[in-house]
This record gives C-alpha cells, structure tokens and sequence, in this order.
C-alpha cells in the first residue's frame, strides 16, 4: 500500500537527520497505542504498516504509522488524519473496517482490521477467471465505491493493488491515503501546484490536470480501466482496445472511459445497474471468454476443495478441535476429515495426493470417499490404513497418497496415531517445556499390497494438546518462513494458556501468515490443534 505522492512533500535523501528516523523506522515497537506489535509487514513511501494484536479481542490488527521524517510536514498529517477519517465513515463489507487512530509516542497511527489475502493484480496475474466471474469482482468494487460515494468520498486511487482478493473470494477496498471528502475546500494555491497525485495508468484525464478538483466520475473512471482488465483476464498498461472486450460490456466500458467527466456514468448506481442487466441476460452466455469453460472449471474445483478442508471443526464430546489454513494461490494441498467412530471414539485424517492441480483434486476427491466407505469396518488406524493401500495398489487410477490419522479415545484417555509418508504430529504433554514429535515410520499408500503398518497408542490426558498440521515444523529457527519451530508453538501457547484451541491454531500459524501474506504459497497450509478440556 504504497502512497503515491510526487512533487509536493521534501526530499527524503539522505541526511543525518533522515538517518537518524531510518534508525527509529527499523525498530520495531512494543506498543503502539493499546496494540500490542508483532513485527513488521511493510514500508511505504510515508507511512509503514506492523501486525498489532488487538487488546480486547487478540485479533490481528493492522497498524499504520506516519513515518517519523513527515511528521513536520502539515500535509502529509493532514492526508494522514484525514485517511482515518474517512475509513471511520465506512461501514461495508467490502471496505476496510477501522477499529482506532491516536496519537503514540512516536506519533500518529491508524488501526484496521488485518485482511488475509492477494491483491486484485496478484490475482488476474495468477488465476484464469471466466465473464461471469469477473462481472461479480465488478460489482463487488462498485457497490464499495458506491457506499463511499454516498457518504461523499472520492477514492481517486482506485487500482488493483489497493483491492484485495480475500481468502474466501471477496473484495476488499483498501489504501485511502489520498481519498478526498468531497466538501473539502481546497486552497487555490495549492491546487496549482505542479504535482501529481495518484497512479497514471488508472487515472481520470482531469485528475492528471488538476488532482485536488476530481468529482465521483473520476473513480468511474479507474473502474472503468479495472473492470477492462478482469475481463481481459491481463493488466492492461495503459493500452485499452475496448473492441476485445464482449459486445454487450463494450457500450458501458465506453461510457466508463469518455475523456470529460461530464460524459461519463455520474452515479455509480447506473454503472451497478448495467452491469448487472448485462450479467444476468442471455447475451452473456453468447459472449463467453475462450476460456471461459477452462476458467469456470478450475472456479468449481475451487469450490470442491471447500468440502475437503471444512472450515468448522465437528463439537465432539471430550474434545475441542482448532482449525487454521492459510489458502495457497492454486488452492491445492493435503485434505482434512473428522470420523466418528462407534464407543465414542473420534478419527481426524489428513491426506495428500501424489497429483498436483485439478488432477490432484480429483483423486483427493475420490481418496475422500473409500475413506468414508471404509473406516467403519476397521477398528484400528492400521486396519483402515491395510484397507486403504490395499484398494489404491488394485485401483487403476494410480495414485499414491501421503496420511495422518489420529484416532481419539477421549474416555479412555488415550490416542492412537499412525503416519505414512507423512508426519507432521506433535504431542504438548502439560507442564513439559518441549513438545514431543510423534511418528510411526510408513511408506505411503499405494506402493506396496504387502507392507505391514505400525502404528502407536498414546496416554492423551486432561491439558495436554495435540497439534496436527500440514507442512512442517522445524526443531530448531529455520530461514524458511513456511516453517514454524517448536519453540514458537510453545510461545504461542504459553503466551496464551487459556486460549481456545481455535485461538492456539492461529496464534501458532499467525508467524507464517505474516511472512506469506504478500507472496503466498501455491499449496493451502492448514493447521489443527486437538485438547482435552
């Protein structure tokens, strides 16, 4: 979320006092305001952004700072102040929430809602989208533009790095450091400064001519470029041919895209309905994409996957469940389940195909449902697992998959746990400072008919916890932010004592989150933590 203002603040060269802020800029803070700091997430040309925790709720939090060099710079508090004030005044899902802004003793901050998930240009770069698909992101952007709107606030910085793309498919608006209240008054003086606020490519022609008198049609216009691009399935660099897009869309484009602003839609309601009319006629199955069959097939394997890694946890009795992923750019990974099994016994499998990509989620698909078919018929992880290898070795799909499966006996106080090819299993016995690696040493399924399985039982008492997961976990600090290490989950459990075990999962996952979030993997990593109440 860098700020994009040119020619109208000083020269950050440096100086000694410059360097005397870059050295407070590299520390990180303890607090800022009541927020506790984790660490770092980004620096901007003005400002720089730290993960925070929010003190009533724990919820991570997105901190904002004014970088200490533009504190004497009554503009730059201003754009500042005023950033706060208008993120204060929206109230729409598809905006950033505001949850505080003060003073600290650094200076000024702004706390919002910490969003997991891509930019819209990550997006289109990474991820095929079909017509209709690419109309609802749209729709989703002009009904946030439209609440702004409403209340008088003028974006002028639309651009698809200041959209993110959700883990859960949802566009959220973001960066207003340069939005404008439209009742502002504006002294003319400054206005005829030479300078250039925004971001040329998506900018309206009379935001380049005079960026302090811009009006709604302006944003329309950024809109206009966005909504050209999702549909082109590219980033367009300033080259528009509307002639490439659909014939229905090309007529609103147009309309979108006309050099005066008093030519173009002037409410973005209009806009809405258009597009929506357009969305919803017989008209768009004719115009579909080239693509469009491929694009919509990997949208509904993205939605497949949503069976395979259920989001909620099953409330069993005697056991509280955690859950946390963080959802790779293809969506692929190990699959998680919970069984349950006769004598208040409770199974959780995690697998993972040997395929990649659409292939992998249909044999994950198909893993899935032996799985279902065969675990009542076995009373030991072994027995299911002899099952399994046993029908993926005679099977003519070929496929070899990697497990964990941990059967629960909560009344017995006891677990049994097997892994083949695949054991990233820890036991956190209470009061042990260190938690213990368990393993069983299985090749993978679906190699040979003959293996014979082992597997372990465990006493699993009240206060201890168990935590599963899909990637690994290092012994010792590894450079490999996929990675997290023993000591952190202890950290975050110790840090946390009374936490949920749903709180636990995202306080152990929260470190890779951080570090993943502007590059996220190809592949969802997910997490689970298990305890006795």
């Amino acid at each position: 979320m860098a700020d994009n203002i040119h020619n109208d603040l000083p020269d950050s060269s440096p100086t000694p006092e410059g360097e005397f802020f870059a050295s407070i800029e590299h520390e990180i803070p303890p607090k800022i305001g009541p927020y506790k700091i984790e660490s770092l997430l980004e620096k901007g040309g003005m400002s720089i952004l730290y993960l925070g925790s929010h003190p009533q709720t724990q919820e991570p939090t997105t901190i904002k700072v004014l970088s200490p060099r533009y504190l004497s710079h009554p503009e730059a508090v201003h754009r500042f102040l005023n950033e706060a004030e208008i993120i204060g005044l929206a109230n729409h899902p598809n905006i950033v929430k505001l949850f505080g802004h003060g003073e600290w003793d650094r200076g000024l901050y702004i706390a919002m809602e910490f969003i997991e998930g891509i930019s819209l240009r990550q997006y289109i770069l990474q991820n095929p989208m079909s017509l209709k698909r690419s109309l609802e992101f749209i729709i989703e952007i002009a009904y946030a533009l439209c609440h702004l709107h409403t209340h008088g606030v003028i974006h002028r910085d639309l651009k698809p790095e200041n959209i993110l793309v959700t883990e859960t498919g949802s566009i959220k608006l973001i960066d207003f450091g340069i939005a404008q209240l439209l009742s502002e008054t504006n002294n003319p003086e400054e206005s005829q400064k030479n300078r250039l606020i925004g971001t040329p490519i998506y900018m309206s022609p009379e935001q380049r001519e005079s960026p302090e008198n811009v009006s709604y049609p302006s944003d329309i216009y950024s809109l206009g470029i966005i909504s050209y691009e999702l549909v082109l399935g590219r980033l367009s660099y300033g080259q528009i041919h509307l002639s490439l897009m659909p014939k229905g869309l090309q007529k609103v484009l147009n309309k979108c895209l006309q050099p005066r602003p008093e030519d173009r839609y002037q409410d973005i309601v209009d806009f809405i309905t258009d597009v929506t009319t357009y969305l919803n006629s017989a008209t768009l199955n004719k115009e579909k994409k080239v693509g469009d069959q491929l694009s919509e097939l990997s949208e509904n394997l993205k939605q497949a996957q949503k069976i395979l890694l259920p989001p909620l946890a099953p409330e069993w009795r005697g056991v509280d469940i955690g859950i946390d992923s963080f959802r790779g750019t293809t969506g692929n990974g190990p699959y998680y389940d919970f069984l349950e099994m006769p004598g208040g016994r409770y199974g959780i499998l995690m697998g993972e195909s040997s395929a990649k990509g659409a292939e992998g989620v249909i044999y994950t698909a198909i893993f899935r449902g032996m799985v279902r078919a065969l675990y009542r018929m076995a009373d030991k992880p072994k027995e299911l697992v002899a099952l399994l290898n046993d029908l993926l070795v005679k099977d003519c799909i070929d496929q070899i998959f990697t497990l964990n499966y941990l059967l629960l006996a909560p009344h017995e106080n006891t677990y049994q746990y097997i892994s083949c090819g695949f054991g990233n299993f820890w036991h956190l016995h209470q009061g042990i400072d260190r938690p213990e690696k368990i393993t069983t040493e299985n090749i993978a399924l679906g190699i040979d008919s003959d293996t014979d399985f082992v597997e372990t039982t465990r006493k699993w008492l009240p206060g201890d916890t168990l935590v599963l997961s899909s990637f690994p976990v290092s012994p010792v600090a590894s450079a490999d932010y996929r990675m997290i290490t023993e000591k952190e989950i202890l950290h975050a459990m110790d840090n946390n004592p009374f936490d949920s075990p749903q709180k636990q999962a995202e306080n152990i996952l929260r470190r890779t989150k951080i570090a993943l979030y502007k590059n996220p993997p190809e592949k969802t990593m997910t997490l689970l933590c298990i305890q006795r109440p």
